[in-house]
C-alpha cells in the first residue's frame, strides 16, 4: 500500500491515542519499505530495516502500534514474548521459531487471499454437488414439476438460505490430523502432511446441514483449484520482504533484570536473537528463509532494566529507541471518546442487545479519566488497561440486571451515576493521599 508517512499517522490516529513520536518512527520505517522497493536490485540489496524498540508502561500502546501497522499494509506479522525462549542447548522454545511462526501466518494470509480468488469456481462446483442432494431428499414435494424447472426451484431457495438447516448425508474428505515433531536442528516437521501428500485422503459420510456442507465442500474444492506450490514460495517472498516481528517483554532479558534462580542465561538468548535480527536463513517447512529484510520491533517497560542493559550488538541493531509516554487524564479521555472502537462505544453495543439505551455523559468521561488516571498514579501504572477495570466496576449493576425480556430502557451514566459506582476507588485514592 503506497501511503506517506503522514497518512500512515493519521491511520494510526484513529485507533491508538497519543504517543505521536513512536507513530512517526514505525511510519517512517514503513515507507523506507516502500522506498527501498523502488530501487534497483543491486542497490536494494544493500538497504536493510532499520529496526526500532520502544520504551514504556504496559497499556499505552506498544503492540497495538505494530499490530495496527501490520494490518494497515496487509503484511505478516506475529507477536512473540523474549521471555518464552531459551538458550541453544536447553529444552523450549529456539528464538527461529519465530520466524517459522511469521512464515505460517504468512502463509494462511496468501492462502486466504487465493480461497477468495477462486471461491466463485468452488462455489459452484458446492452448489452443483448440494443440489443433486437435495433434489434426491425432497423428491417427494417435487410433485409433476419439469426436472429443471424444479431444479431451478431448489437451487433459488438454497442460494436464499433456506435450506441452511436442512439436513443431508454427503461424503467429505477426512481431515489428516497434524503431528508436529522437532528435529535435532530445532526445525518442526509435520509428519501428518508428509503422509497426507503421499496418500489419497478418506471419505467420510456424514449427517450434517446443508450450510455446513457447502463450507465443507467449498473448502475441498477450493483447496484443489489452488497451487500449493505458489502459495507457499509467495509466503515465503512475503515473510522475507514485508514481515513484520513484534518481540514483547525484552526487557526481562536483560541483564538488569531480576532473576528469579530459574531463567536460562538471559544474556545467553540475546546472543540467539542477534543473528536472526543481523540477518540469517533459518529452515522452515515451506523453505529456507531470510531474515534480512525483516522489520523487528521490540518492546518492552524497563522498570528494572534499562535498554543500555542489552548487550551492545543488539542494542547496535535497534537503533531506532522510542520512549512512550505513561497516558494523562486528557489521553482517558481522547480513549474513551475518539477511537471508531472506544471502549464507551463497545459497552454501549453490548448493552443494547438487552434493550438498554447506554448514554454517557462529558462530565462522567471526565470523572472515569479522572479515577483512571489517579489510580494508574498511586498504584501499578497499567495504562488503558485500567479503563477495562473501571468500567467493569462501573456497569456491573446494569450489565447484571440486563437480560429477560426487559423493554427499551434509556439509562444515563452520569458524574453522580459515577460517582456512586466508584465510591471504593474514590475513597482508596483519598487515603492514598497521605500515605507515605
Amino acid at each position: 500500500m503506497d501511503l506517506s508517512p503522514r497518512e500512515i499517522v493519521k491511520e494510526l490516529d484513529k485507533y491508538i491515542i497519543g504517543q505521536d513520536r513512536a507513530k512517526r518512527a514505525v511510519a517512517v520505517a514503513l515507507r523506507n519499505r516502500y522506498r527501498r522497493s523502488r530501487l534497483s536490485d543491486e542497490l536494494r540489496e544493500e538497504i536493510t530495516p532499520k529496526n526500532i524498540i520502544m520504551k514504556g508502561p504496559t497499556g499505552v500502546g506498544k503492540t497495538e502500534i505494530a499490530r495496527r501497522l501490520a494490518r494497515l499494509v496487509k503484511a505478516p506479522f506475529i507477536k512473540v514474548e523474549a521471555t518464552k525462549y531459551t538458550e541453544v542447548g536447553y529444552v523450549g522454545r529456539d528464538v527461529e521459531s519465530m520466524i517459522r511462526d511469521l512464515v505460517e501466518a504468512s502463509y494462511r494470509m496468501v492462502k486466504e487471499e487465493q480461497v477468495a480468488v477462486v471461491s466463485k469456481k468452488a462455489s459452484a462446483v458446492a452448489e452443483k454437488k448440494v443440489l443433486g442432494v437435495l433434489t434426491e431428499a425432497l423428491k417427494s414435494e417435487r410433485g409433476d414439476k419439469p426436472k429443471e424447472e424444479w431444479e431451478n426451484e431448489v437451487l433459488n431457495k438454497l442460494r436464499c438460505g433456506e435450506y441452511d438447516k436442512f439436513p443431508i448425508e454427503i461424503d467429505v474428505a477426512e481431515e489428516n490430523k497434524p503431528l508436529e515433531l522437532m528435529n535435532g536442528m530445532g526445525a518442526e516437521i509435520s509428519i501428518g502432511s508428509i503422509f497426507g501428500d503421499m496418500m489419497p485422503k478418506k471419505r467420510k459420510r456424514r449427517k450434517i446441514t446443508v450450510k455446513e456442507a457447502m463450507t465443507l465442500i467449498i473448502a475441498e474444492e477450493s483447496e484443489k483449484l489452488i497451487d500449493n506450490d505458489a502459495v507457499k514460495s509467495e509466503a515465503v517472498r512475503r515473510a522475507e520482504e514485508e514481515g513484520i516481528i513484534f518481540i514483547d517483554e525484552i526487557d526481562k532479558i536483560a541483564s538488569g533484570a531480576k532473576s528469579n534462580g530459574q531463567d536460562v542465561s538471559r544474556e545467553g538468548v540475546q546472543r540467539d536473537i542477534l543473528p536472526i535480527v543481523e540477518g540469517s536463513s533459518v529452515n522452515t517447512k515451506y523453505g529456507i528463509v531470510k531474515t534480512d529484510y525483516i522489520l523487528f520491533i521490540a518492546a518492552g517497560a524497563f522498570h528494572v532494566s534499562s535498554v543500555e542493559d542489552l548487550i551492545p550488538e543488539l542494542q547496535g541493531r535497534f537503533p531506532i529507541k522510542v520512549e512512550l509516554d505513561s497516558l494523562t487524564k486528557d489521553d482517558f479521555v481522547n480513549i474513551l471518546t475518539i477511537p471508531q472502537n472506544a471502549i464507551t462505544s463497545q459497552y454501549a453495543h453490548l448493552l443494547a442487545v438487552d434493550n438498554i439505551e447506554l448514554i454517557f455523559t462529558p462530565e462522567a468521561i471526565s470523572k472515569i479519566a479522572e479515577i483512571s488516571a489517579e489510580i494508574n498514579a498511586t498504584s501499578e501504572d497499567i495504562g488503558a488497561r485500567r479503563l477495562h477495570t473501571v468500567m467493569e466496576n462501573l456497569l456491573e449493576d446494569i450489565s447484571y440486571n440486563a437480560g429477560g425480556d426487559i423493554p427499551l430502557t434509556k439509562v444515563v451514566v452520569d458524574e453522580k451515576y459515577v460517582e456512586e459506582h466508584l465510591s471504593k476507588e474514590i475513597a482508596a485514592q483519598s487515603v492514598k493521599k497521605y500515605i507515605l
